[in-house]
């Protein structure tokens, strides 16, 4: 072995270091954020929404400005105005600006779902954080809930797929993803849930740890529906701006799923303006 091999972390650990310290610096970012909560809850949700935008549009629809200008109408439309006309007028204009994007990628003769996809999923992103974080007794509480889940089962998924290997998850979507691994997350989102609901003194604890291993395999799921999207256009990375972690829709890809799937619930459960509480209290 050659000297400057002796010593390094194997090639399947080679990114943890950069990862860590990415996760280290972001963390107390964003939950400092999400503490704050109000017009700077509202502004981060925005430039979430507006970076995945970006990466999808230079993904999808080859940087047009056009494609770019009305999928960032489409975040700042689910954004901005859920807190003055109401839901069904931000749905409506997303709606009316998503047929208007279709309408232009037909026109240049895309074939393929990505081009398509792009509006209803910056646009579904930023509505889902919107009505979780916007409910002002359990809303930031919600957020760091999901947070915790979505984190536990990263790490627990990387640790477990790594560690334990074994037969591949999806390998035509993502060839690093194990059965080994989606069992880790399920169950860091299961622990996850209910150590902050614990600590946050929340009760059914039970139905919490169910929900947060089920958020969690969701989590997963919205990390295979990315990787399906760079496959088909052969890229690594959504983007470049997180080391270790490739671009925004990289880092986020299951937290908009989980809160997708989150907000669906809390709103079912108790409506839109009390989403939060909707997911956390059974």
């Amino acid at each position: 072995m050659a000297e400057a091999d002796r010593g390094s972390p194997p090639p399947k650990w080679q990114d943890l270091g950069i990862r860590t310290l990415s996760a280290a610096v972001l963390m107390p970012v964003v939950l400092l954020d999400i503490w704050l909560g109000g017009v700077w809850y509202e502004i981060f949700v925005l430039l979430i929404g507006v970076l995945i935008a970006r990466e999808w549009v230079r993904l999808a629809l080859d940087d047009a400005d056009m494609q770019l200008a009305l999928h960032v109408l489409a975040v700042l439309a689910a954004g901005l105005l859920p807190f003055g006309p109401g839901y069904p007028a931000a749905l409506g204009v997303v709606a009316v600006v998503w047929a208007i994007s279709a309408a232009l990628a037909i026109k240049a003769k895309r074939s393929a779902i990505w081009p398509y996809a792009g509006i209803p999923y910056v646009a579904g992103a930023t509505v889902a954080l919107t009505v979780l974080g916007s409910d002002r007794p359990y809303g930031a509480l919600a957020i760091v809930w999901l947070l915790a889940i979505i984190w536990a089962a990263d790490s627990l998924a990387f640790f477990a797929g790594r560690t334990i290997g074994g037969p591949k998850l999806a390998p035509i979507l993502s060839p690093k993803k194990t059965w080994a691994g989606l069992g880790g997350a399920i169950v860091g989102g299961v622990l996850a849930a209910i150590f902050v609901a614990t600590v946050a003194g929340l009760e059914s604890l039970g139905i919490l740890g169910v929900a947060g291993g089920i958020l969690a395999a969701v989590g997963q799921a919205g990390d295979l529906f990315k990787s399906a999207l760079k496959r088909f256009y052969g890229v690594k990375d959504a983007g470049h701006l997180i080391p270790g972690h490739g671009g925004v829709l990289d880092r986020v890809d299951g937290l908009v799923a989980a809160a997708m799937a989150g907000a669906l619930i809390g709103v079912l459960h108790s409506g839109p303006t009390a989403a939060g509480a909707g997911l956390l209290h059974w």
